[in-house]
């Protein structure tokens, strides 16, 4: 099975039959599986979660498994397959969760206001629940309601009905985006471990779940954290090794078992574990305090707006001459062109292009709005302060990012180079050089202007009218 390959090339790692049936076994008494579950299978099958759900548990426990007939039909597919398990990467939660916003912006008043109701009610229901509170009589028949008239429905559209539980991993899921599903009625719990690992180390347990945690080992895993808290594991899931890479596994795997994951975290006091970042993305912002970029990031992509957000602290920013105005973090941000687009049409505000789009001036102060938002959120060390909107969106034929949605973090910096370094200094644009290539073999350049955004001295424009966006924020 392949490594995902956000920090070098994808490796091949080497996992016996004895690693998947032991995994097997141990997601099973965590979360019981019958022969009577149908799971959907939406993603390819060199990522290991689809390895450990498909095959291994599929083989182990005789769970029938479904696919989407084609990418575009499965919204429609998932309707009709109705699934009892699933597992899917963040990207595609969060997906979901932009769909149901842009169909509430776009309702009535009434249904606005009568689903902004339902979800506050099913909201304090599931958070009474995860805090293993039970909650009253006249709470619990509130509820009934709020499920008929808001939230049943939305599970119906998205095909969770049937849903017993799921499951999301490879990458963090922003708190706000778990919450959401759980204020709908979805289980949606957390999975945390690497292709090395069979996939799966850590879960949540019902009724168990923190938004901020990734749950408790699985049986027969054991977690340990070295001097500079990266996170070790051992359990009879390991890999043998890498494929042909005796160097690489030498620096994975140490002699007594123990994987090395690359990642910071720590146990909370319900003996959870909290994953921080991966350990070389944890940085130091310009006030001296700690942050993870992924948390940012994540606060950024809760706006149906932004695709994808990149957070930097640009090269200027790490010296001593950088000038006091730019010393907040900065980020790159791809647009979400289906939301983007039809708020553009709802504002009858006319483009051509994605980069078109991306370059109107009204684009840049929605999202300086949406990205001001999360900013309230934000320690004042960490808030973002100049941004930028690139042309393109991020593409894994580009190696921007990987099949299952994750930004590679070092071809970005390299590639945006000249975009970061503007970032960090006083200059309010920057440019590009695309590189085009054609089906002839002949190759053009073009230069591509992208203006920075800082939003120290933003101010929303007269006139303005801030569309409020439904977004699940209690």
């Amino acid at each position: 099975c392949t490594t995902s390959g956000t920090t070098s090339k994808p490796k091949l790692a080497e996992l016996s039959h004895r690693n998947l049936l032991s995994m097997a076994e141990h997601l099973a008494e965590a979360d019981p599986i019958t022969n009577k579950d149908r799971y959907v299978s939406l993603l390819p099958f060199a990522w290991i979660g689809e390895q450990m759900l498909a095959v291994a548990c599929g083989l182990a426990h005789g769970l029938t498994v479904s696919f989407p007939e084609d990418a575009s039909t499965h919204k429609a597919d998932m309707r009709e397959i109705g699934p009892d398990l699933m597992f899917a990467p963040p990207r595609i939660w969060e997906s979901m969760l932009t769909e149901v916003q842009v169909r509430i912006d776009e309702s009535g008043p009434v249904k606005r206001a009568l689903f902004g109701w339902g979800y506050e009610i099913s909201d304090r229901v599931a958070t009474k629940q995860l805090q293993g509170q039970k909650p009253g009589p006249g709470l619990k028949l509130l509820n009934v309601f709020a499920n008929f008239v808001a939230t049943r429905s939305v599970r119906e559209q998205l095909g969770l009905t049937r849903l017993k539980r799921c499951y999301t991993g490879g990458a963090p899921l922003g708190p706000d985006v778990f919450r959401f599903f759980h204020a709908i009625g979805v289980n949606l719990k957390q999975i945390y471990g690497q292709t090395e690992i069979t996939g799966i180390a850590v879960v949540h347990r019902d009724e168990a779940v923190k938004y901020d945690t990734v749950g408790v080992p699985i049986e027969e895993t054991e977690i340990a954290f070295a001097d500079n808290s990266e996170i070790l594991l051992r359990s009879s899931s390991v890999f043998k090794g890498y494929y042909q890479n005796a160097k690489a596994t030498a620096e994975t795997i140490t002699e007594d078992g123990w994987l090395y994951t690359g990642d910071a975290g720590y146990l909370d006091d319900d003996g959870q574990l909290v994953v921080i970042d991966r350990l070389k993305d944890v940085r130091t912002a310009p006030d001296g305090s700690l942050y993870s970029n992924a948390y940012i990031e994540n606060k950024l992509k809760f706006s149906p707006y932004i695709e994808e957000a990149v957070v930097l602290l640009s090269t200027g920013q790490q010296t001593e001459q950088a000038d006091a105005g730019t010393q907040g973090l900065n980020a790159i941000i791809t647009i979400d062109p289906t939301t983007v687009g039809a708020w553009a049409e709802h504002e009858r505000l006319s483009y051509s292009t994605y980069a078109d789009l991306a370059a109107k001036p009204e684009v840049y102060n929605l999202v300086a709005m949406e990205i001001a938002r999360a900013n309230e959120d934000l320690n004042q060390g960490i808030k973002i302060g100049r941004f930028v909107l690139l042309h393109k969106q991020f593409d894994p034929d580009d190696d921007e990012i990987t099949r299952t949605r994750k930004v590679r973090r070092n071809v970005i910096e390299d590639r945006y180079a000249p975009v970061i370094e503007a970032l960090g200094s006083d200059v309010d644009s920057v440019t590009l050089t695309s590189t085009v290539t054609y089906q002839d073999g002949s190759v053009t350049e073009r230069p591509i202007p992208l203006e920075i955004f800082d939003l120290d001295t933003f101010k929303i424009p007269a006139g303005t009218k801030q569309r409020k966006v439904w977004s699940g924020r209690p």
